[in-house]
């Protein structure tokens, strides 16, 4: 059942996006960062112990509240619930607006946290195809992945603790030991769905080299994860991402990740889309099959 559910979930992404439009829902990633916001108003302190409180007491509640969701026997609710974890067409989307749009930089500037003021065209793009690569990982596949284990309880858990990552799990003054928790535990899960996307992109494109050599270009990022999919998605566009970027007005000296072309173009962005339409079909015939046998 969990595998048709993760299955209608994926379908009602494609065709409503996280329902966007309905005013009246309250996307549950929001409300998750709304506890986080109001924990670490009350409650910040520099320490790894309450650090953890903050990620354990959000993935208990999380954990209860999805539990008796999971509760309703009707598979189209749990599959719309299950939808809400999934970003696969607003992550097309995003990136497909920046390289249409007439302020790139702008445009960018709500994806990445890169300083995007002083980036050329190429800098934009190379970018572009990083965030798509990167968070097909935990927008799309990592979701799936848990869903068809552990149904709308697994997703949502894996949901809270990527938001807490994503909002404390940074290696600064202020996070380093309120986010360490989140952020380890973040690495725990989302080492094999990495892994799965890398692997996905490697097939979809064909790419032989990128299917033996993401594992090897993938450990030079200091994420024990991000690099995998990005470097799968490097070695299958012959392109190399990585190299020198700029957060917050400071130079980092990222290694390459891929071989090939330094100047990364808009045709590149548009090569790396195509991996949803690949999806999209895959999805389609394990739907067909799912049926048939």
């Amino acid at each position: 059942m969990y595998l048709l559910i993760a299955l209608l979930a994926y379908i009602i992404d494609y065709f409503f996006s996280e329902f966007e439009k309905v005013k009246f829902i309250k996307h549950p990633i929001i409300l998750m960062g709304n506890y986080i916001n109001w924990f670490e108003k009350r409650f910040y302190k520099d320490s790894i112990l309450r650090g953890s409180f903050l990620t354990l007491s959000l993935i208990s509640l999380v954990f209860c509240i999805a539990f008796l969701l999971s509760l309703i026997d009707n598979i189209l609710i749990q599959s719309f619930l299950a939808s809400f974890t999934l970003a696969g067409k607003m992550l097309y989307d995003s990136v497909f607006e920046v390289i249409s749009s007439n302020d790139k930089k702008t445009k960018l500037s709500y994806l990445v946290s890169r300083d995007t003021k002083d980036m050329s065209d190429s800098d934009i793009n190379k970018a572009c195809v990083e965030t798509y690569a990167e968070n097909l990982s935990d927008g799309v596949i990592a979701p799936l992945f848990y869903l068809v284990l552990f149904g709308i309880v697994g997703a949502f858990v894996y949901k809270a603790i990527n938001t807490l990552d994503s909002m404390v799990g940074y290696r600064n003054k202020k996070y380093e030991n309120f986010g360490k928790f989140s952020a380890r535990l973040d690495d725990v899960a989302n080492y094999i769905p990495s892994r799965i996307t890398a692997l996905l992109i490697a097939l979809f494109f064909f790419s032989k080299k990128a299917f033996f050599g993401f594992y090897k270009e993938g450990k030079k990022h200091e994420s024990i994860n991000a690099g995998h999919p990005i470097s799968a998605m490097a070695l299958a566009l012959n392109i190399k991402l990585g190299g020198p970027t700029s957060y917050f007005n400071k130079v980092k000296n990222k290694p390459y990740f891929g071989i090939g072309e330094v100047k990364i173009t808009k045709e590149h962005v548009l090569n790396s889309l195509v991996f949803k339409h690949y999806f999209d079909l895959f999805i389609f015939i394990i739907f067909v099959l799912y049926f048939l046998f």
